[in-house]
């Protein structure tokens, strides 16, 4: 039985005019070009996060990640194949400046302490953020715009990335978060 939402979107969805879908595609392609550039960039920066690291459990979390990160490249260049558009990247600016943070981060905390690794968690955890907020996004465009293929793969992404966030949380709460409280200078 349709819901209510269901029926404002197929109505919505009938009386969309061709430019406006085309507006809203053109959107969607420039999001995934961005979120492209992302998780490029994102890949080059992990290892410098797990080097950084401490705590095993953190570097594992890390090291996972960026395997991760690797087949979501991947994906999101299936992602544009499905969609009748060639992989590309635009410079996304939240990531470059998260990127930034995360490098200041750890110029700013002293190396082999707990507290750089807190320091570690807090910049991931803002990159998990930005790109949960991303995939979310452009699964919900895709299925406005009717790409099925692409929503299941950028739902895909999705669960990776909030299970990427949890895994810190975790690291964080079970030890990381205490221990720093513990050290002094």
């Amino acid at each position: 039985m349709p819901t209510k939402t269901n029926k404002k979107a197929t109505a919505a969805a009938a009386s969309r005019t061709p430019e406006a879908e085309s507006a809203l595609k053109e959107l969607f392609v420039d999001e995934l070009k961005d979120i492209y550039w992302a998780e490029k960039h994102l890949a080059t920066a992990l290892p410098k996060l797990i080097k950084g690291a401490t705590s095993e459990d953190l570097k594992q979390t890390i090291t996972t990640h960026l395997e991760e990160t690797k087949n979501q490249i991947t994906r999101l260049e299936s992602v544009f194949e499905s969609v009748g558009e060639k992989a590309a990247a635009k410079k996304c600016l939240a990531m470059e400046g998260l990127l930034a943070e995360a490098t200041e981060l750890l110029t700013d905390t002293e190396k082999g302490t707990e507290v750089r690794d807190v320091a570690i968690i807090s910049a991931a955890q803002k990159v998990e953020h930005y790109e949960i907020a991303s995939y979310g996004t452009l699964r919900t465009l895709a299925g406005t715009l009717g790409f099925s293929e692409a929503q299941s793969l950028l739902d895909e992404t999705l669960a990776e990335e909030k299970n990427a966030d949890s895994l810190l949380t975790q690291v964080a709460e079970n030890y990381v978060n205490e221990a720093a409280a513990a050290e002094t200078k």
